[in-house]
């Protein structure tokens, strides 16, 4: 939660940044635009950024050392304007995320406990559809659904067969964010909210069976950072 906050206030304070500069020459306000077919809010343009990934979930506390996955994402969006203050956007993105973590429900193949650290790495094509609202000029709140599909894994860096594995393919959830223009440009943090769990059943870790149902309930949360270059219609 902390990295949430600091994330968001960076967004915001770049975002404050962008309002005091509203009324310089060459930096056109939301308000500038009256007319839907004319409103900033209408366009296209690309994205990336960073991700800080892990899990979230009822079984997470039976995973050992459990430490957030670094990585990126990229892609473009869409932005539809219902009036200088309101719009659609959507998105299609790569995510590389994942987790790294020890579970003490994990075996050697001797069958002794293995608690050693492993990295899990999930690569999602993501589609978020997001209400964006414009509270102050230049300063955004983007919030809305997402889904997922998940077209790559690797556990300990080596590739695996989802076919061969228990993962569900499919995940879902919410996204909600802030975000701060300046002419073209824009920065901005949101956070990802996963509801699918990573694993279907019968329950399995890192492609191992597990003894019982301990680690089932875990999902994906990701909080992204981003910049982006918008084209108006």
């Amino acid at each position: 939660m902390k990295k949430i906050a600091l994330i968001l206030s960076l967004c915001a304070l770049c975002g404050g940044s962008a309002f005091a500069q509203r009324g310089v020459e060459g930096i056109r306000k939301s308000s500038d635009y009256q007319t839907t077919p004319d409103s900033r809010n209408n366009g296209f343009g690309l994205k990336g950024g960073w991700n800080a990934s892990t899990i979230r979930g009822t079984e997470k506390n039976n995973y050992t050392d459990l430490s957030a996955r670094n990585n990126f994402h990229a892609g473009a969006y869409a932005q539809f304007g219902f009036s200088p203050q309101t719009s659609l956007q959507v998105e299609a993105l790569y995510s590389r995320q994942g987790y790294k973590a020890g579970s003490q429900y994990r075996t050697t193949s001797a069958g002794a406990p293995n608690t050693a650290k492993y990295e899990t790495q999930l690569d999602y094509v993501q589609v978020p559809v997001m209400f964006v609202y414009n509270f102050v000029d230049n300063v955004s709140f983007h919030v809305g659904p997402q889904v997922s599909l998940l077209v790559n894994a690797k556990e300990n860096k080596n590739s695996v067969n989802l076919a061969d594995r228990n993962y569900n393919s499919l995940d879902y959830g919410a996204v909600g964010g802030i975000e701060a223009r300046v002419g073209p440009a824009r920065i901005g943090g949101r956070y990802v909210l996963s509801l699918g769990d990573i694993y279907n059943d019968p329950k399995m870790e890192n492609g191992v069976m597990t003894p019982d149902s301990r680690i089932d309930n875990i999902k994906n949360s990701v909080v992204q950072v981003y910049v982006g270059f918008g084209f108006s219609q």
